[in-house]
């Protein structure tokens, strides 16, 4: 006997109960983006290995431990399922001169590899949405982003997300605020942990973000980096919580974000919940002035959020908001000689006409499909028999309200049906 394939764990399918849901919630975003004139780009889910050490840095989690990384065996290229969308959305904007005519705002959707151990809200395959404004260099475009995620929560419902920022300056207030922070952490080796050790002299700022409660308060009193930051970096950070705070949007500052990417700088941010357990952030993001020279293209200022789906949808679920699964409008019964083409051609008239319509299949008995009928959803039957075949009509049956069936004829099927489904949803 064969064995039973499944998914791979940490890799869940998205079954037809729970899809609707996850429909609604992207056309959501695609709304929101279109409003704030960001338009769509999709990149390969497979990128050249090079692209993510060179995008988010060796010395990280992501590129050390979780990357899904193999050799093509054809040609011997070292390929990777891509972890996050940004340094594809880069590579692509330089690949294809995207910015040669201006700045741009794109937005992306899709599923994200990284090998983790699989818990509630992580997962190996999960979905982000994203949105990156390339070649804005102020904080306007920053507060732009955090704004348009406000008002995302907004539409969708969801309460209790908290906004931390944060900002990280440039490459040498950094380098300044790394050499303070190592000698600090050296004289505190003894309440690291083995991340945090590994991480001391090859990317400390990380060790500040550590979720070990012994770690944090080894490095309560370390350098404060927004002490090290010079009038250029504190005045983009400045513009931006005055942004915030005059479109209504709160925030807390938090000078231990960091963010978990190398390519950072300036300002960072987190959308955060306290209903989702451990794995509490749902959107993230920042700017990245340097990564487009990082990875062979022209210095470019950019900034950019992803934001978790299967998070958001959690808390949009748990919150009560999703809207209930739609059933047709019609749903199309049909028996004996003649029946079932009569029924097929009032199914395609309906559906030109822009009507959702499930035509039965499987044969039965008018009993057993007027259950199945009942069970879709849907908000009329419609009826052909051969007594309906020889008059040229259907029989309509409203299955949601208390009215008379009526006949009505097949070529007056498309307006009568209107009038009927009118009646019914008002």
């Amino acid at each position: 006997m064969a064995t039973t394939l499944q998914a791979i764990r940490g890799m869940n399918d998205v079954l037809p109960d729970e899809a609707h849901g996850w429909l609604a919630f992207e056309e959501i975003v695609r709304g929101t983006m279109f409003r704030h004139g960001y338009r769509n780009i999709r990149t390969p889910l497979l990128e050249h290995t090079g692209l993510f050490k060179r995008a988010i840095g060796e010395v990280t989690d992501i590129v050390e431990k979780e990357m899904y990384t193999f050799t093509d065996e054809l040609n011997g290229e070292q390929l990777t399922l891509r972890p996050e969308a940004t340094a594809s959305t880069v590579r692509a904007a330089i690949e294809h001169s995207l910015t040669y005519n201006g700045p741009l705002r794109l937005w992306y959707a899709g599923p994200m590899y990284r090998h983790e151990r699989p818990q509630k809200g992580r997962y190996r395959q999960f979905h982000q949405f994203g949105a990156e404004a390339l070649g804005f260099g102020g904080p306007d475009v920053d507060a732009e982003l955090i704004v348009m995620c406000a008002a995302l929560w907004k539409e969708l419902g969801l309460e209790g997300i908290r906004l931390e920022i944060n900002s990280i300056g440039s490459t040498e207030e950094r380098a300044r605020h790394r050499t303070e922070l190592i000698r600090y952490l050296e004289t505190k080796t003894d309440s690291l942990d083995a991340d945090a050790k590994r991480r001391l002299h090859t990317n400390p700022l990380r060790v500040l973000d550590s979720k070990n409660p012994v770690v944090q308060d080894a490095t309560r009193d370390a350098p404060v980096l927004m002490n090290f930051l010079g009038e250029a970096s504190l005045a983009h950070f400045d513009g931006l919580k005055k942004l915030l705070t005059a479109a209504g949007v709160t925030f807390g500052i938090n000078t231990r974000l960091v963010r978990g990417l190398d390519y950072y700088n300036l300002t960072v941010f987190e959308w955060i919940t306290d209903k989702l357990g451990a794995q509490g952030t749902v959107c993230a993001g920042g700017r990245y002035d340097g990564l487009f020279e990082q990875i062979g293209g022209k210095p470019t200022p950019a900034v950019g959020f992803a934001a978790g789906m299967e998070r958001l949808i959690a808390l949009w679920q748990d919150a009560g908001r999703v809207p209930a699964p739609r059933g047709p409008e019609a749903y199309l019964i049909h028996q004996g000689e003649g029946a079932l083409e009569t029924a097929l051609l009032a199914a395609q008239a309906l559906r030109a006409a822009g009507h959702a319509v499930v035509q039965h299949a499987g044969g039965g008995s008018f009993k057993s499909q007027m259950k199945k009928a009942d069970g879709s959803g849907a908000l009329i039957a419609l009826i052909v028999g051969e007594d309906e075949v020889r008059a040229g009509e259907l029989t309509l049956k409203y299955l949601r309200r208390d009215a008379p069936q009526q006949k009505i004829r097949r070529d007056e099927l498309v307006a009568a049906f209107g009038s009927a489904l009118k009646e019914t949803t008002q």
